[in-house]
Order: C-alpha cells, then structure tokens, then sequence
C-alpha cells in the first residue's frame, strides 16, 4: 500500500485544510498510477509547531512541507508508468501548491522511499 507522510506546518492545518490535503495528495498518486491505485493511497498528516522547525540553522519562517511516499520499489520502475519517480515529484509538488499557495511550490521537498520486496506486511502476513 503507498503511504504519504507529510511533515508540514501545524499552523497550515485549520480543520480545513486537511480534507483537502488527503484528496490532493491521493489524487496525484492516481494521476500517475491511475484512479484504482489511489484507492489504495494512505496518508498521515504530521503537524509541526513552525518554531520546532529549521531550515539552513534557523527557526524556519516559511512553510516548507516534506512529504514522503512509501512504497513497493518495483513500483518506481514500473514498465506501464515510464519516468514514475519524476512525476510523483511533479504531482506531488503540484498538489501541495494547489492547496496551500504557489508560493509554497519552491519549499516542498519530495522523498521517495522504496521497499524491497518481501518486507511489506498486512493484517500479520508478509505480502
């Protein structure tokens, strides 16, 4: 299942900012692997006080999200989806930008995390 950690501003998270986080968020994994996959998209949104946050040594002033998908790493270089991993960045940027403001776009920081096969499990079983 792919999985989005976003560590994000908890000051950019006023109750409504959430839903449309998620949608966004999941929506551009879809947009990529098509509307089914995204089905499968969990997403955690992780608050942080803008004071606990730094960028370059200093308490950070902007919003700057990192977002972190997980997943299978087959998926990455899937022969039905070519450039994968640089249109997740892509979507993924683009779908934070929708939400919170262009001006957020140049501070938003993609990792794609990828796992091996084997070490996945759901509901107690190893997939």
């Amino acid at each position: 299942m792919p999985h989005l950690s976003v560590h994000i501003s908890e000051e950019a998270l006023d109750g409504t900012t959430e839903p449309r986080l998620i949608g966004a968020l999941t929506d551009a994994v879809g947009a990529v692997y098509g509307e089914e996959f995204g089905r499968l998209v969990g997403v955690d949104l992780i608050g942080i006080p803008q004071r606990r946050r730094g960028l370059g040594g200093r308490p950070a002033e902007i919003d700057a999200p990192h977002v972190t998908l997980s997943m299978r790493e087959a998926a990455y270089r899937h022969p039905k989806v070519p450039d994968a991993p640089a249109r997740l960045v892509r979507a993924l940027t683009d779908a934070l930008a929708d939400v919170l403001g262009e001006d957020v776009r140049r501070q938003v920081l993609v990792t794609l995390d990828g796992v091996p096969d084997g070490r996945t499990g759901v509901a107690g079983t190893l997939v």
